[in-house]
């Protein structure tokens, strides 16, 4: 810090950060395509807890001025802030939702009801709508693509459909709805981080996520009617099991807390999972236990990254980005480039959205503040820039569990990523658009 106390731009304040990257970005890469590790997906086999603590003690050995007491407090008082705390309890809640969401069968029930309804013609596109749908009432991208694309495969081999195809605009949907969804530890992260409502960001996001699917949809509606029908087969469903999603999905849009949606959720799937024969008293209790535990390292890492962001922070390294980006940008719309560049990057180091949201979103907030760019529209950018390079990369879960699935490699599928690829034009767009 100078005199007056603010701080100084350090570059040096950004080693911690380069370190996580060449631990998780360089051990994934050669787990992945030099020495693949036989059943485990290369990028899970360096933990991301592990880089980021790994990030928080070289995070400690700077600034000497600094007692350790001294810096114990910074992380305090990152870890301590408003938001954060917020961000974690809701991690909580929704991960018991999807835990016994996902154990009564309503997210199979709600797809197969869906599918049932739609022309087999129009399967394809369906399948998009089908997974918008799913992922905006789940809140999560890779359990929609886990549920969804066994489905896809059948539809694309009882219909003679191309089955890159089916997959990909599944990848895509359940972008879609994990970028809108109010549940969805990226919305979460996103707005609580900017300190903005979720139906403010909702709404922005709306107007560039929309646009992107609906012409997403009308390319694979042309591609239906170009083709000719098909049976696609009969599936299954409980139309008291798909129930609560409908009622869960309508409440987000509404705008209700999302505490009381969660929990209303979780109260609704208890009694109808044991009444439909899906649950059992104990398995129910242990879906939601799993579920809770299952988002465990995603609390974990929020508390590491805050920590090592007050630390980063205090030393000078956002000062150190602030000035980079000021010498590219002198408006509210290079700030938007710049907060838009941030997040991708991050994302596509770290193959982790909510990571990359989680540690993007200090600066953004700096770089908003610094060029006027309101909360809501830093909040969309961060978790749609996130989603866009989350659902493209080869090496990010959604299309490796995709492509595990449907025995596809990931990198066959990047083609037909339709919407993501519409989804950057309309971001790029928008931020030319801004005055």
């Amino acid at each position: 810090m100078d005199e007056q106390g603010s701080v100084k731009s350090n570059p040096k304040a950004l080693i911690p950060i380069a370190l996580f990257l060449i631990l998780y970005l360089g051990n994934g890469i050669y787990f992945e395509y030099i020495r693949p590790c036989d059943g485990q997906m290369g990028f899970y086999v360096v933990s991301v807890v592990l880089a980021f603590t790994i990030a928080l003690i070289a995070a400690f050995f700077q600034n000497k001025k600094r007692s350790f007491d001294e810096k114990i407090h910074i992380c305090a008082q990152g870890i301590g802030d408003d938001n954060i705390v917020t961000m974690l309890f809701i991690f909580i809640l929704a991960g018991a939702f999807s835990g016994i969401a996902g154990q009564a069968g309503g997210a199979s029930s709600t797809a197969n009801l869906l599918l049932s309804v739609i022309p087999g013609r129009f399967a394809v596109p369906g399948l998009f709508l089908i997974a918008c749908l799913i992922s905006m009432a789940m809140g999560t991208s890779v359990g929609t693509i886990s549920v969804i694309v066994p489905i896809a495969c059948a539809v694309a081999d009882n219909g003679g459909l191309s089955l890159p195809l089916c997959v990909g605009v599944v990848v895509g949907g359940a972008m879609f709805g994990d970028n809108l969804s109010f549940i969805s530890d990226t919305t979460i992260a996103a707005t609580k981080t900017q300190g903005v409502a979720m139906k403010d960001k909702f709404r922005t996001n709306l107007r560039v996520a929309l646009p992107a699917a609906v012409i997403t949809l009308v390319i694979l509606i042309v591609y239906a009617a170009m083709n000719n029908g098909a049976a696609i087969g009969s599936f299954d469903y409980n139309i008291f099991q798909a129930l609560p999603y409908f009622i869960v999905l309508g409440m987000s849009v509404c705008g209700m807390n999302v505490f009381l949606v969660l929990i209303i959720g979780i109260i609704m799937f208890v009694p109808i999972g044991i009444l439909t024969g899906s649950l059992e008293y104990s398995t129910a209790l242990s879906s939601i236990g799993n579920g809770i535990a299952g988002m465990f390292e995603t609390m974990i890492v929020t508390i590491l990254v805050a920590s090592v962001a007050s630390l980063m922070k205090d030393n000078g390294g956002f000062e150190a980005i602030l000035s980079l980006i000021r010498k590219k940008a002198d408006s509210k719309r290079g700030g938007m480039a710049g907060i838009s560049f941030l997040t991708a990057f991050m994302d596509i180091a770290t193959a982790n959205n909510t990571v990359a949201i989680v540690i993007a979103a200090p600066i953004a907030k700096d770089i908003s503040d610094e060029y006027g760019v309101e909360p809501k529209k830093t909040a969309s950018l961060l978790d749609t820039c996130s989603c866009i390079a989350q659902g493209i990369i080869p090496y990010g879960a959604q299309l490796l569990v995709a492509s595990n699935i449907a025995k596809l490699p990931s990198f066959g599928l990047m083609p037909f990523l339709i919407y993501p690829f519409i989804l950057a034009l309309f971001v790029i767009i928008s931020i030319i658009r801004e005055k």
